[in-house]
């Protein structure tokens, strides 16, 4: 992606030198239950994952506190700077066509763990927004796991990944997104697995949408980018998660969607760039 030089968003929260997730009561038997549960499902190591969310939640009340100056990821945090500027330029103009206004989200960088309106968070469950606070949260160093442990190498993977969060704020701000969570206490696990995989599938669609205007705009794209985002979009798919933590699959667990339909509705919105074509809630078949 041509990214060097251009605008960076300055829409940005820069925590990766302390003020993370603060500490307070452990974990009970439940949480751990839960915290093994998600790294089954994400793929990651549930010793891992326990011991990092262990550290959020033991001991006196502290703060991540890191050294000041340039540091290690500093080139990464640029890139997605610039990521965002380029998602609030499309989006404004893609709302403004259709007589709205588009309220720009913020993005937050943080090391480890952090604290949201939406509870503590460590970073081996991924990037995340939350629609509390309206910020999207990453910890760079994903862009290295999605290198490493996901084979997805390539910046465009990691801008498909910031632009698919903030298609989640798009979502929000349309009232989509609430009108699925208000659901939860009425559906069944699966009857509301299925409308998160809708909701999941739509901002995969929207982080195309982007990449389509991004490039009619500003000529952004390399050649191999949207190979990039599809091989992104392949890798974190549910049942290859699955696969890879457990040896088989469980449809009915299914929250993100498959590989092959988070490939197909980001690449149908790119290809098309309309943003009308991406209502994954009334489509005959994801």
């Amino acid at each position: 992606m041509k990214w060097k030089g251009r605008r960076e968003s300055s829409n940005v929260e820069d925590r990766r030198s302390g003020g993370g997730a603060k500490k307070g009561a452990a974990l009970g038997g439940v949480g751990t239950i839960l915290v093994i549960i998600i790294a089954l499902i994400m793929g990651k190591n549930p010793l891992q994952l326990l011991q990092t969310v262990g550290n959020m939640a033991g001991g006196a009340a502290t703060e991540q506190t890191q050294p000041a100056g340039p540091q290690a990821d500093d080139e990464a945090a640029s890139f997605v700077k610039v990521v965002l500027a380029d998602n609030e330029d499309v989006w404004h103009r893609l709302f403004e066509q259709e007589g709205m206004q588009y309220k720009e989200p913020k993005l937050v960088l943080f090391r480890s763990a952090v604290e949201s309106a939406c509870g503590s968070a460590s970073a081996a469950m991924g990037p995340f927004y939350c629609s509390g606070d309206e910020k999207v949260y990453i910890d760079l160093s994903f862009y290295d796991e999605l290198q490493n442990r996901f084979n997805a190498p390539g910046d465009f993977a990691m801008a498909y990944v910031v632009s698919h969060e903030v298609g989640h704020h798009i979502q929000h701000i349309l009232g989509i997104s609430d009108k699925v969570h208000a659901m939860r206490e009425k559906l069944s696990e699966e009857e509301y697995n299925k409308l998160s995989v809708k909701l999941e599938l739509q901002a995969d669609f929207l982080a195309g949408v982007w990449a389509h205007h991004a490039q009619k705009m500003k000529q952004v794209l390399e050649t191999g980018d949207i190979e990039e985002a599809l091989n992104a979009a392949n890798a974190i798919g549910d049942d290859k998660l699955q696969k890879q933590a457990q040896g088989y699959v469980v449809p009915d667990a299914f929250t993100h969607g498959t590989s092959e339909q988070r490939m197909r509705w980001f690449k149908k919105g790119f290809e098309t760039g309309d943003i009308n074509q991406g209502d994954t809630f009334a489509a005959a078949a994801l």
